[in-house]
């Protein structure tokens, strides 16, 4: 079977606040640097090796082990898996 890695990527939910996003778009701005940059967004990444059949069956599966594991609340974060042969 082949070798994967799932990244998991988890964010807040548009609309849900991002302190840690807002104090480094803060201290952006309060250096005067980077105008141009209105909003930053926070977020973690897991990565995963995993051995599966297939790219869909290695998602799923982590996937599966972070909803059993609660590592993210669904009611506010917003989770995206991308996965690569490895």
């Amino acid at each position: 079977m082949p070798d994967f890695q799932v990244s998991i990527v988890i964010e807040n939910k548009p609309g849900i606040s991002d302190p840690e996003g807002d104090t480094i778009l803060n201290d952006l701005v309060l250096k005067g640097k980077n105008k141009n940059i209105s909003k930053i967004r926070s977020g973690t990444i897991l990565k995963f090796s995993i051995t599966e059949n297939d790219e869909n069956a290695a998602k799923d599966e982590v996937l599966k082990i972070c909803d059993e594991l609660r590592i993210y609340n669904p009611l506010v974060s917003k989770v995206t898996a991308t996965v690569e042969k490895i």
